[in-house]
């Protein structure tokens, strides 16, 4: 995403422009964009015109609109149809994220009312300016996080099994499932392997020609392609890719084959990711990428929760009350919490990681569209990992007592000023 301009003003009022390029661009917009913000955006109208002799002629005009925002809704990229075959590396069209925008137009404009309703469709590399009443630290923070030059996806991953194979790309922010592949392979029969053996090689030359579509496997960001499977399969569709490359001259991905990596995982499905992330190729390939740390981080959570339950602490109330004691160390905390549409709730969430990070400790904001933040929405979104324990329901209770006593304090202070009146 490029940052086409910014001014924000010592109130924390103040404007952003910017202008998305890909899918994980329309993920961070999803985040940065809130209900009551303004946002002005190109568009299109169906306008009707009516002449002097009472026809009715409409025609489409693109114009540019400015929204307070009631809505915003974000749709993943849907991963491709399943396939059974492919000659062919042009493929289907890939298909993308989408960001639709819906509100009542704030400015004048001479084709729509001021007030009516329209939602606005995000398009790819068309500014965007949001203006805000108040820009916080977390939604600042990905304005600079989303805008550096050069991200993109990092890991490319071909999750497989027998016959069945995922193709994904992971970039900081996002998982995204660009292809699935199933094709049937018959039973290997006493006395006839031909229809195995033929339903194999199909499954191959179908995964070979889907990987060269969907893993950018020449790109100098893409840092690691793992192919990822339970038992054999792993090693088969490696040896196949590399031998297929040779045999085509394909000099672009013979180069890549020091970013191949070969990781068991139970199952062949999307969410061994997780999986994947934690195994030790992958810690010591991509140890200081943002989303192999929140895999690591979350882990270890889980991993405290069992064994050392007293610094591992979750929910928003038990997180809060550890972060005024000034025990956190690492919060992890999901992106999901801080679109909710009650500002109230989004500033106690933006206090917390102020909080954290005023007393020296590490924030890790999770995305909801990685496996790891699925995980920790599951247990409401927002962990910590203490740096001394702690008993929750001791501090629950010295705090009971601090509230108790605040109020006779103010009870006794009330009847002493009643009796001085």
């Amino acid at each position: 995403m490029k940052l086409v301009g910014k001014h924000i003003e010592r109130d924390h009022s103040g404007y952003v422009t910017v202008r998305p390029e890909e899918d994980e661009d329309m993920w961070h917009l999803y985040n940065l964009i809130q209900e009551g913000d303004l946002v002005r955006a190109p568009a299109i109208r169906r306008v009707q015109n009516v002449s002097a002799t009472g026809s009715t002629e409409s025609h489409r005009v693109r114009t540019t609109l400015t929204l307070q925002v009631t809505k915003v809704d974000f749709s993943p990229a849907a991963a491709a149809p399943s396939a059974e075959s492919s000659t062919s590396t042009s493929g289907p069209p890939v298909p993308t994220a989408s960001l639709a925008v819906t509100g009542r137009v704030a400015v004048e404009n001479p084709h729509v009312k001021l007030g009516a309703f329209h939602t606005l469709d995000i398009e790819a590399n068309r500014d965007v300016r949001i203006e805000k009443a108040e820009w916080d630290s977390v939604s600042l923070g990905r304005v600079e996080e989303s805008c550096v030059p050069g991200r993109g996806a990092e890991v490319g991953a071909v999750i497989c099994g027998e016959g069945t194979a995922a193709f994904c790309l992971l970039s900081e922010h996002m998982t995204v499932v660009r292809q699935r592949i199933d094709v049937p392979i018959p039973r290997k029969r006493t006395g006839s392997a031909t229809a195995h053996e033929k339903g194999l090689a199909r499954f191959y030359d179908t995964l070979y020609q889907t990987f060269l579509r969907h893993i950018p496997y020449s790109n100098p960001s893409l840092r690691a392609i793992v192919i990822a499977s339970p038992g054999w399969v792993r090693d088969a569709v490696f040896d196949h890719i590399m031998s297929e490359a040779s045999r085509t001259g394909n000099k672009a991905l013979l180069a890549a084959r020091s970013k191949f990596m070969r990781v068991h995982v139970n199952s062949p499905h999307v969410h061994s990711l997780v999986e994947v992330l934690k195994s030790p190729e992958m810690v010591s390939q991509l140890k200081e990428t943002k989303f192999a740390r929140e895999g690591i981080m979350l882990d270890r959570f889980f991993k405290m929760l069992g064994s050392d339950e007293q610094r591992a602490w979750y929910g928003a109330d038990h997180v809060a009350l550890a972060v005024e004691r000034g025990a956190v160390g690492t919060l992890l905390i999901s992106d999901d919490l801080f679109r909710s549409s009650d500002p109230v709730l989004r500033k106690k969430f933006v206090g917390l990681v102020e909080d954290v990070r005023g007393k020296g400790g590490e924030v890790l904001i999770f995305s909801s569209m990685h496996e790891s933040g699925q995980q920790l929405n599951q247990i409401t979104g927002i962990a910590a990992i203490l740096t001394f324990p702690l008993d929750v329901e001791v501090v629950e209770a010295e705090e009971k007592e601090a509230k108790e006593a605040e109020e006779e304090r103010k009870r006794v202070e009330a009847e002493q000023n009643g009796a001085r009146a």
